[in-house]
């Protein structure tokens, strides 16, 4: 089998997907990235044992909680004081919610940065950090070409290694919109595989 580079990559005879074929509406880019994101995910989780982490989209849930409390407590405020009482408390919540929002905002453009999964590679000695792998992909409406980047992080040195590659969505799903694990799973492996042994040269 062959990579979007024409690289050879043989399939991993240990490697097998049971479960059943995903399938969507291929005009949806959203979908097509969000089955894509996911195949990715399995493939760093189930194949290579990796330990997702969710501090990063915890942190997202946490600002949304605070706002959505700012909310609440706006209404129940103004349920036990009505207007005009409730006018000071009202204002401090509505101004609160939307500062919040842009550091949502903010948080997902420039901390996110598309970033679907954060994963820990265990030390097998349990001594040093964890390594950690991050997968960041996007998909822009109207368009067919998938981007995928994979960055590792060494745990003792903080270093960072990052392999990308860009291929038309239609590489992966067949007429019907079921996606083709079979394809696309040699293309991540081809990225950790590239990673690890830059890692193992230094």
């Amino acid at each position: 089998m062959k990579s979007q580079n024409g690289e050879e990559v043989e399939k991993d005879p240990k490697w097998k997907i049971d479960e059943k074929p995903v399938k969507i509406d291929k005009w949806d880019s959203a979908a097509v990235k969000n089955a894509l994101d996911d195949a990715a995910k399995k493939v760093m989780k189930e194949k290579f044992g990796y330990v997702e982490s969710h501090k990063l989209m915890d942190m997202r849930l946490l600002i949304c909680t605070v706002a959505v409390g700012f909310s609440l407590f706006a209404l129940v405020w103004d349920f036990l004081r009505p207007f005009p009482e409730s006018r000071p408390v009202l204002i401090m919540c509505v101004l609160s919610y939307f500062v919040l929002m842009g550091v949502l905002t903010v948080y997902t453009t420039y901390v996110e940065k598309g970033i679907f999964l954060v994963a820990l590679q265990k030390d097998e000695a349990g001594i040093d950090p964890d390594n950690k792998w991050e997968l960041a992909s996007m998909l822009k409406k109207y368009d067919d070409m998938y981007h995928l980047s994979m960055t590792f992080i060494d745990g003792k040195t903080g270093i960072k290694r990052t392999k990308e590659f860009s291929k038309c969505v239609s590489s992966y799903f067949d007429e019907k919109g079921t996606l083709c694990f079979d394809l696309f799973e040699p293309e991540i492996r081809l990225l950790q595989n590239k990673i690890s042994a830059e890692d193992k040269k230094n």
